[in-house]
């Protein structure tokens, strides 16, 4: 696999989330999903690597989160 090579790739770019829902009675893989990008309560901001992982899981939780800043 090209992990290492991605991860050079990508070392520079950034994206900051913040969680602006609850999973509460939600399915429980999308409070795990929170839980990966170090987001566990409403308000908490995380700035994370811009990898296509990273951003799959956004949008998996985007009814939870904000792009605060790409």
């Amino acid at each position: 696999m090209n992990s290492g090579k991605n991860a050079d790739h990508n070392a520079g770019k950034t994206v900051t989330v913040q969680q602006t829902g609850s999973p509460m009675r939600r399915d429980h893989t999308q409070r795990e999903t929170l839980m990966g990008l170090k987001l566990n309560k409403i308000g908490r901001v995380a700035k994370l690597v811009d990898t296509p992982q990273t951003r799959g899981m956004i949008a998996k939780v985007a009814h939870l989160v904000r792009v605060v800043e790409k």
